[in-house]
């Protein structure tokens, strides 16, 4: 596996043989030339998660790629997307696609909650090698390989970050959505995360616009 991180959601992953670009939002960065992908996949409305003045480009970009989101997401938009909900399967090449959760984290209780899909990238045999949960704290009810994590958040506090971890418990833990902090920040949430991981968990940060080898 191959992921690549463009900033606060946004990452490109490669896995048996295919590509998907996640969440490519207003904080994100660099993935406007993409081309060459098999999937896009949108966890939610949010723009943060989905740039409406730029993400016409990108799908004109990846003609061939299946655009996957969360059922609101779908039905608002008009090119053609996807609904994944809680528990659809769904095959590309290779690769399974499995989803989960269904609803975004409170903000509060006054701020209407919208769907969130929670993506599983595996095979059958192995159906969470790689989870990215979007705005959530959905625990998957199988071992997990990568766990893409939201590192800051206006809907959780770095108690809950450090419990979603520990109850995931994922072999590796790449942290993600922390575009809306100033970066000389990072450090505080990157280190709690890295002493309370559980034991045998990886923290890793990739760097914007780089990739590891998982």
């Amino acid at each position: 596996m191959r992921i690549a991180h463009f900033g606060h959601s946004c990452i490109l992953v490669e896995l048996h043989g295919v590509k998907v670009l996640f969440d490519p939002g207003t904080f994100a960065h660099g993935f406007d030339g993409i081309t060459g992908l098999d999937a896009i996949a949108v966890t939610h409305q949010h723009p943060d998660h989905i740039d409406p003045n730029r993400i016409g480009a990108l799908i004109e970009n990846n003609p061939a790629a299946r655009l996957l989101s969360d059922p609101q997401t779908a039905q608002q938009r008009s090119e053609g997307w996807e609904p994944v909900s809680a528990g659809q399967v769904l095959d590309i090449g290779e690769l399974q696609i499995t989803g989960g959760g269904g609803r975004h984290a409170v903000i509060h209780p006054e701020i209407p909650v919208v769907d969130n899909t929670v993506f599983q990238l595996g095979t059958a045999a192995d159906p969470a090698q790689l989870v990215h949960p979007g705005d959530s704290l959905w625990v998957p009810p199988v071992p997990v390989g990568v766990l893409a994590i939201p590192a800051v958040a206006p809907w959780m506090r770095i108690w809950d970050t450090v419990d979603y971890l520990r109850a995931v418990n994922p072999r590796t833990a790449v942290p993600i959505h922390h575009g809306i902090i100033d970066p000389s920040a990072r450090g505080i949430y990157f280190g709690r995360l890295t002493e309370m991981a559980p034991a045998g968990t990886e923290f890793r940060v990739i760097e914007p616009e780089d990739q590891g080898q998982f």
